[in-house]
């Protein structure tokens, strides 16, 4: 009878993810051709700046390192949700394996985790030039940039596979449909046919704990940036101080802003097809905006880009 029991406890072997199949089928072509586009510009555009940041000298600081690290994550972040959704635009079936869905729902969350730590290390990074200036070359070494970017994916990567630990207790017996384009936490506690209060009160205190803690760390160091740059007695000096960090806010607002509607708001206060709106935003414009955000406005990467293009075409087209 305990056999029996087990096995129908774990008898969902696969899930089917809704997405977006209400809409028509038409509908559907055009945001799978819009998808596939917007994929494909991301991937492009962080590999670009990766590239650049590596190759051209003048990047060769704290700063575009950090950069390029935040562009290789958005690559991995946005490959995990993009390419299923894509699939499922023109997928009848829909399905995705048990273990595929607790694979999606891991590197999701770890990879988000991630980036709110990296982002809490530029802020940092962005105090010690601004605020320590003289004492910057001392601060941000070589050594203390690659220790803060391992403690981030080494450190986020630990926290989310505790989660996960908690996640694999549960059991799923029925129904597997899942009304999301990926296997976020709140649709999979939805389906488990046990207790999940409890994994859902960790949850909850674990992610809130994460996100808010970063948003202080983060917000701690630019309002000490505030301070520096209002002390600074030329306009023209402030204006460049604001400039430096125009990027980073950008990337701040967007970022955090998805992901307080998502995963800080209380449990239930809104329905899943506003989370599906805003997850998509999250996973998918994102990090298509991040190549604009650090790139076109940015002076020294444009010029980097320019000169790299210009040498390319030179080497390729050669005057006779």
């Amino acid at each position: 009878m305990s056999d029996m029991k087990e096995r129908n406890e774990t008898a969902v072997s696969e899930f089917i993810l809704l997405g977006f199949s209400s809409l028509g089928e038409k509908l559907q072509i055009f945001l799978f051709l819009v998808l596939l586009l917007t994929y494909l510009f991301t991937v492009t555009g962080n590999v670009v700046i990766i590239f650049i940041v590596w190759l051209d000298r003048r990047l060769h600081s704290p700063m575009y390192f950090f950069i390029a690290n935040l562009s290789f994550l958005e690559i991995w972040f946005t490959s995990v949700t993009s390419p299923k959704l894509m699939l499922n635009f023109l997928s009848v079936s829909r399905t995705i394996s048990f273990h595929g869905c607790m694979a999606q729902t891991f590197f999701y969350f770890a990879l988000g985790i991630t980036e709110f730590c990296l982002l809490v290390v530029m802020s940092f990074d962005r105090y010690a030039a601004i605020c320590r200036p003289l004492q910057y070359a001392t601060i941000m070494t070589q050594r203390l940039c690659i220790q803060l970017v391992l403690g981030s994916w080494v450190g986020s990567f630990m926290v989310i596979s505790f989660r996960m630990l908690l996640i694999s207790k549960l059991r799923f017996c029925g129904p597997n449909v899942i009304n999301h384009f990926f296997c976020d936490n709140e649709p999979i506690f939805q389906l488990s046919c046990t207790d999940t209060s409890e994994v859902r009160r960790v949850d909850s205190i674990l992610i809130s704990t994460l996100v808010l803690s970063s948003i202080c760390l983060t917000m701690l160091s630019y309002v000490s940036i505030l301070f520096s740059i209002l002390r600074i007695p030329t306009a023209t000096g402030r204006q460049k101080a604001f400039a430096t960090c125009g990027s980073h806010l950008t990337s701040l607002a967007i970022g955090y802003a998805s992901c307080i509607v998502l995963y800080v708001r209380p449990s239930g206060s809104a329905s899943l097809d506003v989370n599906k709106g805003v997850a998509l935003l999250n996973t998918v414009l994102y990090p298509f905006l991040n190549p604009f955000i650090y790139s076109l406005r940015n002076k020294t990467v444009k010029l980097a880009l320019r000169e790299t293009f210009r040498l390319s075409t030179v080497k390729l087209f050669p005057n006779p």
